[in-house]
């Protein structure tokens, strides 16, 4: 492995997380490996040392670590923009006491690789500089580019809500915060969970997907954190927890609001300290692993109910992504059509070149209950009844009870509002004028007989005005 130069800048002299980051650096880095420290109001001598020629005597840091009490947004940006006047910015990775979710994304956008917070661990601290340090070989791989071709190219949608969380996605992916992706049944969140993970640096490790609520409540803690021989009746064998299977890479927790509260409070503490212990165990374990959660519910109602811890609501919410539901995103609909259509007549090998008009029109006035994922199911039942070469309306098959609501002609639109106009006006008139056709006539300066003609065409009874009048 070469050489890990490391940069620690730091807002003042004398921290006690600058001692304790040098420290850990010092004795788990590789052997041939250094550390340097310096201070933010020097980070532009450093920058001007490592962009000239090599010599004995420069240090050319391969990740650099800004360190500071507090978030300081102006102060990062100076030290990044300075930073950045190198030709080739190393990782950066802020330090600080604390970070409140709502800041993660913010300094992300800055430039800032990844963050850590007090207090700093070896098992946390080190394997992030390690990879972060791995990222930068990668990203001069051409195989960098086929790994976000395998990220992003299932992600359709040009909807801007959609677009805006899609392109958070690398900077999300670069760090190692925890994600929770929020959103109904169908709208993609597992797709988005696996995208992540294949735009990290932790690509080439397990990405494990994990449904909370198809797990029996008894057997949790067994899946994720394994046992050993013994532990219970019938542990014949070790058995390794889907945790540690996972170690380097991702770990995503579907339905997370599923999860019994016993294992929610295990879970805590694994991904405060990476630490767990597996059933019969009487020595702790330890992970590298990133975890992203998912849920499909109200998970401000789960809190209020008792259903979901709030510490582990708060671990977990480090970043949230929130996916707009298919009925949000009409725009999209004719692309995520297009896609399915090549992706299934790929599968079935059939010649089916698109859609009818009346098809398409068909998919774009549904209110898609269940989301893309319906969306994909009927498109692919079409493809496979479909005998022509285009998709036509009697391939499509949704339930008109579920939200379909055919969409009305400018004409006919036009019609019933001015009917519904015209009855709600006359009636206020009537009320108004206590039934008197003559005085309403003239409210409304309007001719006696047409009045009467529209009361008429109405079905609008002038006695009930009248009665009401007395």
């Amino acid at each position: 492995m070469n050489a890990v130069r490391a940069l620690l800048l730091c807002s003042e002299s004398g921290m006690e997380l600058c001692t304790a980051l040098h420290e850990i650096l010092q004795e788990h880095l590789p052997r041939e490996s250094s550390v340097v420290t310096g201070t933010l109001e020097g980070a532009d001598a450093f920058s001007a040392s490592w962009r000239r020629p090599s010599s004995g005597t420069d240090f050319h840091p391969n990740i650099v670590f800004l360190i500071m009490r507090r978030i300081d947004r102006a102060g990062i940006g100076a030290a990044i923009q300075c930073l950045r006047s190198n030709s080739s910015l190393p990782p950066v990775v802020l330090v600080v006491e604390s970070c409140e979710p709502a800041d993660v994304l913010e300094l992300l956008r800055i430039g800032i690789s990844d963050f850590a917070t007090s207090p700093l661990r070896a098992v946390d601290v080190v394997p992030r500089t390690l990879r972060l340090f791995d990222q930068v070989r990668v990203k001069q791989d051409p195989a960098s580019v086929l790994k976000e071709r395998l990220g992003l190219k299932q992600i359709v949608g040009e909807c801007p809500a959609f677009v805006s969380i899609i392109h958070q996605f690398p900077m999300v992916a670069s760090c190692d915060a925890t994600v929770l992706v929020t959103g109904e049944t169908g709208t993609g969140k597992e797709l988005c969970a696996r995208a992540i993970h294949y735009l990290s640096p932790r690509a080439r490790k397990p990405f494990t997907p994990v449904n909370c609520g198809a797990i029996p409540a008894e057997l949790v803690e067994n899946e994720l954190f394994g046992h050993e021989p013994e532990a219970f009746t019938g542990a014949s064998t070790r058995r390794n927890g889907l945790i540690r299977e996972s170690d380097g890479g991702t770990l995503f927790l579907d339905e997370i609001d599923c999860l019994p509260l016993l294992a929610q409070v295990k879970l805590l503490r694994f991904l405060q300290d990476r630490e767990f212990r597996p059933l019969g165990s009487a020595r702790p374990r330890y992970a590298d692993i990133r975890v992203i959660a998912a849920s499909n519910g109200d998970l401000g109602e789960a809190i209020s109910s008792g259903k979901l811890r709030r510490d582990f609501y708060y671990r977990l919410n480090t970043i949230q992504l929130a996916l707009p539901p298919l009925r949000e995103r009409l725009e999209d609909i004719p692309l995520l059509a297009e896609h399915f259509l090549r992706k299934y007549s790929e599968r079935f090998k059939r010649r089916i070149t698109g859609y009818s008009d009346g098809a398409m029109l068909m998919l774009t006035r549904y209110s898609w209950p269940g989301n893309v994922r319906e969306l994909e199911h009927v498109i692919e039942r079409a493809v496979v009844i479909t005998a022509d070469q285009t998709i036509g309306e009697g391939s499509i098959s949704l339930p008109a009870e579920a939200g379909f609501e055919p969409i009305e002609s400018f004409r006919e639109k036009k019609a019933r509002m001015v009917a519904e106009f015209e009855r709600a006006y006359i009636e206020d008139l009537l009320k108004t004028a206590d039934g008197n056709i003559t005085r309403a006539a003239e409210a409304a300066r309007k001719d006696r007989r047409a009045l009467r003609l529209l009361i008429r065409k109405h079905k609008i009874d002038v006695k009930t005005f009248k009665a009401a009048a007395k």
